[in-house]
């Protein structure tokens, strides 16, 4: 068959630009390790890192590469990382060692993103895997003025890591592959963070990530459920949490798997482990946050068809009216709630909630909550449902109801901590009444001794 005119003509404008000036250069647009810095920059490097060489002697160990990244202009707190990736376990390094390490690096990372992967992972993977990260947050532990009453409490160090590595790949690994890649790191505030750990010396401000204050809570919340302290916690653990308020059956779906990376375990052996409760918590506390919307659309969306259909609501709002029954509360029918959610929501597919309708609604935790959390359904139904989308609407920095819940639960665990410290005190005042009475007694039989010795040349006490 003669191939037709029209499809010999060439299909686009573009085609025919190319094929009339085929000697034209493109420049280039695309750089995926960034982009090269400018002629001259690597010596400026080079000239400052000699001069620190030459203050700190032939070779430089741990303690010297605060200077050296700060040379390098780097953030201070990527020093120990730097460190292990120049020095290859080796204990220290020359000038030489170091320089063929950094020029090296520089050849192919352009940008800090870039330079971020490749230091954690000393060169072997284009991605950060959790465990890249613990020499970073080690040395914010070990070296941050805001944690210096942690150094000594080194049986904390390894949660306060772990809380914080977690909270990284809540915000920052927006793929839940675990493993955050070089695109996910540029589009997260993850560096500008870390950088900022140098310039602030109250841990607390830096909310993000490094709080003290936001791991306290965390981990004593994870604490008071883990009833033999195994760093595991059951179904009949997590119910517990926040005086029953989820579910059965949202808790049942937390525990399929759906909301977790990596192998599935066992039927017989389904455990949380707290890294996975940094996340249910993160998600339970502020449904606004991208990751918390796709972890509790993960749960409710039962047959993972990406839609959210209205038997899956009524399969969750389902145990909601059972509960208020229980407790002689009115219930709203099914049909009257799903109006409500829908009018709400507002999906673009009639009869069914995709992800991305959810995203575009600011009350997810309104909806969310009426299906699973009944304390706090029941919360929204005494408040005007609007007031906290107009809380988060107005101009400025707005705390978010993460930041927000954390900043309250911290000063009700203070407060019953210094409530237990003074129970303790007058507990001890009331358990040694006796003995002062006693000892009381005691001094007034030795002034008595005293007094009946007169005579003598010293008292017999």
């Amino acid at each position: 068959q003669p191939v037709s005119k029209q499809q010999s003509l060439p299909h686009t404008t573009l085609q025919r630009h190319i094929r009339a000036n085929r000697n034209v250069n493109i420049p280039r647009f695309h750089f995926p390790t960034g982009k090269p810095s400018p002629p001259g920059h690597l010596e400026t490097i080079r000239s400052k890192v000699v001069a620190v060489f030459a203050i700190i002697g032939e070779r430089a160990s741990r303690e010297h590469f605060g200077k050296i990244a700060t040379a390098c202009q780097l953030p201070l707190y990527w020093k120990t990382p730097l460190y292990l990736a120049a020095c290859a376990d080796k204990g220290s390094c020359t000038f030489d060692q170091f320089w063929t390490f950094w020029s090296g690096m520089c050849n192919t990372c352009h940008d800090n993103a870039s330079r971020f992967v490749y230091i954690l992972t000393r060169g072997k993977r284009t991605n950060l895997a959790p465990e890249d990260f613990i020499p970073l947050v080690q040395d914010v532990v070990e070296t941050h003025p805001g944690l210096i009453f942690l150094k000594e409490a080194t049986e904390f160090h390894s949660r306060y890591v772990h809380t914080v590595i977690a909270r990284i790949y809540y915000c920052v690994n927006r793929s839940w592959s675990g493993k955050i890649t070089i695109p996910e790191l540029r589009r997260s505030n993850l560096l500008n963070i870390i950088q900022l750990l140098e310039e602030e010396e109250d841990i607390n401000q830096i909310t993000q990530y490094f709080s003290y204050e936001h791991f306290y809570v965390i981990y004593c919340k994870f604490w008071e459920l883990d009833r033999d302290h195994d760093l595991f916690i059951d179904k009949q653990d997590l119910t517990r949490h926040n005086d029953h308020a989820l579910s059965t059956r949202i808790i049942d779906r937390i525990f399929s798997g759906c909301v977790t990376r990596g192998q599935r375990r066992s039927q017989q052996d389904e455990k949380m482990s707290y890294t996975e409760f940094v996340w249910f918590l993160l998600s339970e506390e502020d449904k606004l946050h991208p990751t918390a919307i796709e972890y509790w659309f993960r749960c409710m969306d039962l047959d993972g068809d990406g839609y959210l259909s209205m038997y899956e609501l009524e399969y969750f709002y389902e145990e909601q009216m059972h509960r208020m029954e229980a407790i002689g509360i009115e219930t709203l029918p099914f049909q009257d709630c799903l109006c409500q959610m829908l009018d709400m929501v507002k999906p673009k597919c009639q009869g069914k909630i995709a992800l991305s309708d959810l995203k575009k609604c600011k009350m997810t935790s309104i909806f969310f909550d009426t299906f699973f959390n009944l304390e706090k359904y029941l919360d929204h139904e005494q408040r005007d449902p609007f007031a906290s989308q107009r809380d988060h609407d107005f101009e400025g920095e707005e705390m978010s109801d993460w930041d927000r819940y954390a900043a309250e639960e911290y000063e009700l665990l203070v407060a019953e901590e210094g409530g237990n410290d003074q129970q303790d005190s007058l507990s001890f005042d009331e358990g040694n009444e006796d003995d002062l009475t006693q000892l009381d007694g005691d001094l007034d039989i030795a002034d008595m001794t005293c007094d009946l010795s007169e005579d003598s040349d010293e008292c017999s006490i």
